[in-house]
């Protein structure tokens, strides 16, 4: 199990397999534990922490008691921990993205990508935080002043998904941790060694214990019960799936919990017969097959006008045809698995019901008895904004392409979804990308573009898709809370 792991890395302390308390490596209160999975082998990695309802409540008491000393030192104490901490990530990125591929089963070059991209949201919130400003009022009494400042909101609890096992923990953890606040994490079961290195390295980088838990476990109804319910947690973040973070919104109601939610998404990518298809082709390589399509901003829905349809078609499948789907050992792979069993036979229903209805599948949608969870990629066409599959989240390798004829019908069918996460479309018409990107009802827009994510942006949706934001000077503001300080009777 973890010995064939470990015998890989350089720095085999970063391999935990305990959950991590106060400081303290431990094991569930019951002695459980779980395994995971490699999901290009089916071969179990190694057995891990399964915490319950009872260890929780002791990481949130912990998370509390850490909270009092740690909001009260200054921002730029606080930004040198931080800073150390993306350092030690950045020396150890090898064995980092060697877990993640292992645990996770994307390409070895796309899980170093991940921890470049996880260690920027580290070494940015250590930067904002010492640019968490306050104002001063102007009040019609000239004997008053008003002073708003901002504080921390208090222990925060964060939920967080597979397909970006470590990414979407710093982006959570490092602003909540660099503006004073506790953590408590609860990384997705299956991938919870990523979680637990990083873990490892923040400990090594100086944070006090008790400022940064992980609550391993796969019992999610036990652990997020504790989590959305205890009068001490001031605040859940969770990224995720929409009905998921709808039933976490109503258990945090009891206690009115602050939220920031990052949930679903059906991202339109739109073609106009005037885009540069040797920009859209490299571009739906990244927005739809990155991650073997398990990303919420992927391209669920390819839009293409007509006029450029056949030769668009032509182009995607020559391209898809290149793809090595297998283990990110082997040099030329360049896709991964779906992460479970479940996963992939959820995603070939869909394939089978698209086809049932009237589609036409071009390439793929084959099931293998090989192992793995391994799903090909797939191009399905002549479909229909009637079909489910146009309101469904496909999160797999699965391309689905449909036609339209002009701007009007492009951007109705683009918005015909209750999502609002990411948007896509390519043109060369100046006037065009104005108004297609003022029209289209979605937090995020790539104009000739789909690589949009960075630190320095807001990601986050509308509608459905979610609230708040994450990264950027705006990512700060979730974690923080404003309070307005009225000094009278100076005069």
């Amino acid at each position: 199990m973890e010995s064939q792991l470990l015998s890989q890395l350089s720095n085999a302390s970063l391999l935990q397999c305990s959950a991590f308390i106060d400081g303290q490596w431990c094991d569930s209160a019951q002695g459980k534990t779980f395994s995971v999975l490699n999901p290009a082998t089916e071969q179990v990695i190694a057995q891990v922490a399964n915490l319950g309802a009872s260890d929780t409540e002791q990481a949130i008491k912990a998370a509390k008691l850490a909270q009092v000393s740690w909001r009260q030192k200054s921002a730029k104490d606080r930004a040198h921990v931080l800073e150390y901490w993306y350092d030690l990530v950045i020396e150890n990125t090898d064995d980092l993205a060697l877990i993640m591929s292992t645990e996770n089963g994307k390409s070895l070059q796309e899980s170093m990508g991940e921890v470049a991209y996880s260690a920027s949201f580290i070494k940015w919130f250590a930067e904002e935080a010492k640019r968490v400003y306050g104002d001063v009022v102007p009040l019609a009494q000239t004997d008053k002043r008003g002073i708003i400042i901002k504080q921390p909101v208090g222990v925060v609890a964060a939920i967080t998904p597979w397909n970006f096992p470590s990414a979407m923990i710093t982006r959570k953890v490092a602003p909540a941790l660099a503006v004073g606040c506790a953590v408590v994490l609860k990384p997705a079961a299956e991938t919870p060694l990523s979680a637990l290195a990083l873990a490892y390295l923040a400990q090594q980088a100086g944070l006090p214990a008790g400022l940064f838990n992980v609550v391993t476990g796969d019992d999610a109804n036990a652990i997020g019960g504790v989590l959305t319910s205890h009068p001490d947690v001031k605040k859940l973040t969770f990224t995720g799936s929409t009905p998921v973070g709808k039933l976490l919104m109503n258990q945090c109601s009891a206690t009115v919990k602050r939220t920031s939610m990052e949930l679903g998404g059906n991202a339109p990518l739109i073609i106009f017969d005037d885009a540069d298809l040797d920009l859209v082709v490299p571009g739906i390589v990244n927005a739809k097959f990155r991650n073997s399509g398990q990303t919420c901003i992927s391209a669920n829905r390819i839009l293409v006008q007509e006029g450029i349809y056949t030769q668009f078609i032509e182009r995607l499948q020559r391209t898809v045809s290149a793809f090595k789907f297998g283990v990110f050992s082997d040099q030329d792979t360049t896709h991964g698995p779906m992460i479970t069993k479940q996963a992939k036979t959820n995603l070939h229903a869909k394939v089978k019901k698209a086809v049932a209805q009237g589609a036409t599948l071009l390439c793929g949608g084959q099931l293998s008895d090989d192992p793995g969870y391994f799903y090909p990629a797939t191009v399905l066409t002549d479909l229909t904004s009637d079909m489910d599959i146009f309101k469904e989240e496909i999160f797999g390798p699965v391309a689905a392409v449909y036609q339209f004829s002009d701007q009007t019908q492009a951007v109705a069918m683009a918005n015909d979804t209750e999502f609002g996460l990411a948007a896509y479309f390519y043109t060369e018409n100046m006037r065009r990308s104005w108004q297609v990107s003022e029209a289209l009802e979605y937090g995020m827009v790539g104009v000739n573009e789909t690589a949009i994510g960075a630190e320095m942006i807001p990601f986050g949706g509308v509608k459905e898709s979610g609230q708040g934001r994450e990264g950027s000077k705006y990512g700060l503001d979730d974690y923080l809370e404003i309070k307005y300080v009225c000094h009278g009777n100076i005069s």
